[in-house]
């Protein structure tokens, strides 16, 4: 299939390596057009000068920003996606984005005569290489069928969740859950240290326990070996979910204490200086002395 990806930061090139590996033909654009190179020179894709042009002959777009004003920009620009969009062409909106954001971009890409649905992903850039993405969609079901082959270059599981926004949701929803396992696994991983366990032993436990999630198992060399593996989420986009998962909880009146005391500690590593550093290195940061 004619493939265009906008978006070429970690996890977007890892699945655009993937999604050219099956054989589709795939076209990149990304703000910073050396990333989009890089993606070009993997895989043989083509690169794109704008969104508008990427988009222009493909049947399936995959969009994958860092946040809410990336993607609304991108769409909504002179020559941004919807400008090029093109009759029955299908938007698989990827990023971590408020439900509200994915709702109001739908009717602008229908009067283009084409679908978006919104199909979040979960997992790091390690599970997009192995091709055993999850991916969480809402809206129309033939669109995502017709989707189907290109989303299955780098997913094992596609869940139809609902309505357009339904994915997003769930998105946030998932995240909530990884963000809180990972300061969990931060505190119990220095609280083994402090009382004088080894780290590496201790991980050993926590994978072979009932707490040994897929999160604790792929993220065992980035724990263990802090600052030493490439960051795969950073934490300044980790605060940038748990705003989105705050404000969700304030819109359905969700009680989210651990989420929150989560957020408080993400917000205190940022004031530390630590958002470009991986999500893991909470750990790190609470290996630091405490203030006073």
């Amino acid at each position: 299939m004619r493939v265009a990806l906008i978006g070429a930061g970690r996890m977007g090139s890892a699945m655009g390596v993937r999604v050219a590996a099956a054989g589709h033909d795939l076209m990149v654009f990304n703000r910073t057009r050396s990333r989009a190179e890089e993606v070009a020179r993997r895989t043989g894709a083509s690169v794109a000068n704008t969104a508008r042009e990427a988009t222009a002959s493909a049947e399936i777009c995959l969009v994958s920003l860092a946040d809410d004003a990336a993607v609304t920009t991108t769409y909504l620009a002179d020559d941004g996606l919807i400008a090029g969009m093109q009759p029955d062409g299908v938007v698989c909106e990827m990023s971590t984005v408020a439900p509200a954001t994915v709702r109001g971009l739908t009717p602008l890409v229908a009067q283009k005569g084409a679908t978006l649905i919104d199909t979040p992903v979960s997992g790091s850039v390690s599970v997009v290489e192995a091709g055993t993405l999850t991916v969480m969609a809402g809206g129309d079901l033939p669109a995502l069928e017709r989707a189907r082959p290109v989303l299955k270059a780098f997913a094992t599981s596609i869940f139809h969740l609902g309505e357009v926004g339904a994915g997003a949701t769930m998105k946030l929803v998932v995240n909530s859950l990884v963000h809180s396992l990972n300061v969990a696994v931060s505190e119990a991983l220095v609280l083994a240290e402090k009382a004088g366990l080894d780290r590496q032993a201790v991980y050993d436990v926590f994978e072979s326990s009932a707490a040994g999630a897929p999160y604790v198992k792929y993220k065992r060399a980035a724990f263990l070996q802090p600052g030493e593996v490439p960051v795969a989420f950073s934490l300044s986009l980790v605060a940038k979910d748990q705003e989105l998962i705050h404000d969700l909880a304030q819109q359905v009146a969700a009680r989210m204490d651990q989420a929150e005391a989560s957020r408080q500690l993400v917000a205190e590593a940022l004031e530390a200086h630590m958002g470009d550093r991986d999500i893991s290195e909470v750990a790190e940061f609470l290996r630091r002395p405490a203030p006073g």
